[in-house]
């Protein structure tokens, strides 16, 4: 009989201090998350340096809950998997150092993880991956459609040009002055509201799949400005309602034309965005209706930055035999396509 694999995952690349212990790649022992949202709302925004400080204080409590909590001690661990970029280098830093420490101490194997193949492995603790498949990652730093042929291959198809998603949405919540985090706030006035406001919609040239929003966000920044002047009132559940249905739109077609020309059997929905009540409608109305194409729409513990999804990318690594030595730093700007 074989013996289960228990990975550690460390995730500190933002404003989530995070442990997780995940049991054969798949099965969440314990993930514990330690959020950061109340100590950056008064600065509209994460401000590093704070986030740096929290991950300090936190680490140590989150790592002993996360082993109390999935029973094991580190002499039962295979390996310890920590997000080694992309993200705020400060944050960063104190997660690969913290796995650094541990991996070197109990003589475990270390393996650093892309942020991102994190969010996207967060769905196969829902489900079995399917190759090929697509990846819609939707998240406050990165808008990407990724195409993965096998484990650990990466191919980003469409990327953002300028303002993610999870950027445009926290941008326009704050022209509504809406408190931080804005994305839920512009979701929860969306529902509420009617999308009769004109906004555009950015397809850039024919056949592409990359993503624009910053045209998008200044469209409804001039609204608010130009309604203010002239003295009328815009409704704010009109406005949240109008740039939503602009993001989702433009989202799901793209998904479904690389789905088209990809011939994938699966896709994913990954990133902090796909928390997003309108997102997660549209998307799973879009695919209701394409019975070949299996869409994966992971729980929202799932969708925020947490560290089971780290531990469920490195166990695939691992298998690989992907190890990383004490050299391993903290890289803000880790390339995907060349890290599996």
């Amino acid at each position: 009989m074989n013996k289960d694999q228990w990975i550690m995952g460390i995730e500190t690349s933002c404003d989530e201090t995070s442990v997780a212990i995940v049991k054969n790649g798949k099965e969440i022992a314990s993930n514990i998350v330690s959020s950061q949202i109340e100590s950056h709302k008064r600065f509209g925004g994460v401000v590093p340096e704070i986030a740096s400080r929290h991950h300090v204080e936190q680490i140590t409590i989150v790592l002993e809950e996360a082993l109390r909590q999935a029973n094991i001690g580190f002499d039962d661990l295979d390996a310890i998997a920590v997000t080694e970029g992309p993200g705020l280098v400060g944050a960063l830093l104190v997660g690969v150092n913290a796995a650094k420490a541990l991996a070197f101490a109990h003589n475990i194997p270390l393996v650093g993880v892309h942020h991102i193949s994190g969010h996207i492995y967060a769905n196969r603790l829902v489900t079995e991956l399917k190759f090929p498949l697509l990846s819609l990652v939707v998240s406050g730093g990165h808008t990407e459609l990724v195409y993965m042929k096998e484990h650990g291959h990466f191919e980003v198809i469409g990327e953002t040009r300028d303002d993610a998603a999870g950027e445009a949405y926290d941008k326009v919540a704050r022209t509504l002055n809406l408190p931080y985090p804005g994305g839920p706030h512009i979701d929860r006035l969306a529902q509420e509201g009617n999308p009769a406001i004109n906004l555009p919609r950015a397809w850039l040239e024919e056949g592409s799949y990359d993503f624009s929003f910053s045209g998008l966000k200044s469209a409804v920044i001039n609204t608010v400005h130009n309604a203010e002047q002239r003295g009328e009132k815009i409704s704010p559940e009109d406005l949240a309602a109008s740039f939503q249905e602009s993001v989702i739109d433009v989202l799901v077609t793209k998904t479904l034309r690389a789905v088209e020309e990809y011939k994938v059997k699966q896709v994913l929905l990954a990133g902090g965005v796909a928390a997003n009540k309108g997102l997660r409608k549209t998307l799973q109305e879009a695919f209701d209706k394409l019975p070949n194409v299996e869409i994966v729409i992971p729980p929202l513990k799932l969708c925020t930055d947490n560290a089971a999804m780290i531990a469920a990318a490195g166990s695939i690594l691992f298998e690989k035999g992907v190890r990383s030595t004490m050299a391993l730093n903290a890289n803000p700007g880790l390339d995907i396509t060349i890290h599996n």
